[in-house]
């Protein structure tokens, strides 16, 4: 892949903060490493991930809970479940340390998700539409509530085989302008908490305080909502989901990382297996442009005519 505006910006050397890529990732650039600039497991723990794990999965997939330490998704118990969390763990360590360098701005009071593992081919999964990977969509309902803040996620292909291969068709202000209206989203109504949200916001915090971490996931807001609304729609219609002039194919080889804002940056894992993925949410006050952020556009109302950033660029088809 090469560098340039688009939906793919090649990151180039980090070394410290790169408010340039900050830029990038708001204004929905798929920031790419060609080699991950992020220490990976030792080569024996890969291989336990890729080898073993799809036999053990239980769940779409393997994933490390920081808010509650615990490993979801395997079926087996005791020296591979120990094996995994020490290796999704200290992955998620140095993730973590590495966006702090590079986006020290953007990461400020930032909320660390999970670090998953995914052992499994996108392709033909079989999945129901909501839960699949394949379809183009817009992230949106899987973390708890964002209340507009923003939903950052890293991505490293450690198959050393296969591309990890993903579609797109543009960002959020270009896909709400085209479909907002027809998905039911265009005038969604207030995006602040009511007072129901707002206790049960305050329930779950305090269950997550007494010891259930994860209780936080089951908190919602009418800003999630209507985004879930808007992801349902788009996996739903198979009128969004054929190709046409916005639909881009991007490639990411083995070993390389990529991140991105996976509110604003519409996609699909259309094939690929064996992915290491760190999810966070930054809070919009982070945000050097958070005119460009979902909830400010939403809040504006689809503009005629109106188009996201040149999806037009390298490191497609």
């Amino acid at each position: 892949m090469n560098s340039g505006r688009g939906p793919v910006t090649e990151a180039g050397p980090v070394r410290g903060p790169r408010p340039d890529l900050a830029d990038a990732l708001e204004r929905g650039e798929i920031v790419f490493f060609p080699v991950c600039p992020v220490e990976l497991p030792p080569h024996e723990d890969l291989e336990r991930l890729r080898s073993e794990l799809p036999r053990q999965l239980r769940a779409k997939n393997v994933s490390y809970h920081p808010e509650s330490g615990r490993l979801r998704g395997v079926a087996s118990r005791g020296g591979l479940r120990d094996a995994v969390l020490d290796t999704l763990t200290a992955h998620g360590a140095r993730v973590r340390a590495f966006l702090r360098e590079c986006l020290p701005a953007l990461t400020e009071g930032w909320t660390v998700g999970t670090t998953s593992f995914r052992p499994i081919q996108e392709r033909g999964r079989g999945l129901s539409a909501h839960a699949s990977n394949e379809l183009i969509h817009f992230d949106a309902g899987a973390y708890g509530a964002t209340d507009g803040d923003r939903i950052l996620r890293f991505f490293v292909n450690v198959n050393p085989e296969e591309d990890r291969v993903w579609c797109t068709k543009g960002t959020f202000p270009d896909v709400f302008a085209r479909y907002g209206t027809e998905a039911g989203v265009a005038n969604g109504g207030a995006l602040e908490r009511g007072s129901v949200d707002r206790l049960r916001g305050r329930l779950l915090r305090a269950v997550a305080k007494a010891g259930l971490g994860e209780a936080v996931l089951a908190d919602s807001s009418p800003y999630d909502r209507l985004m879930r609304r808007f992801h349902n729609y788009m996996k739903d219609t198979p009128s969004f989901q054929e190709r046409d002039e916005t639909w881009r194919e991007i490639r990411f080889p083995p070993f390389s990382a990529w991140m991105v804002l996976t509110d604003m940056v519409s996609h699909a894992s259309v094939s690929g297996q064996h992915a290491l993925v760190d999810t966070y949410i930054l809070r919009l006050a982070a945000c050097r442009h958070p005119e460009l952020a979902p909830i400010n556009i939403l809040r504006g109302g689809p503009p005629p005519g109106a188009r996201g950033p040149n999806i037009t660029g390298a490191g497609q088809r």
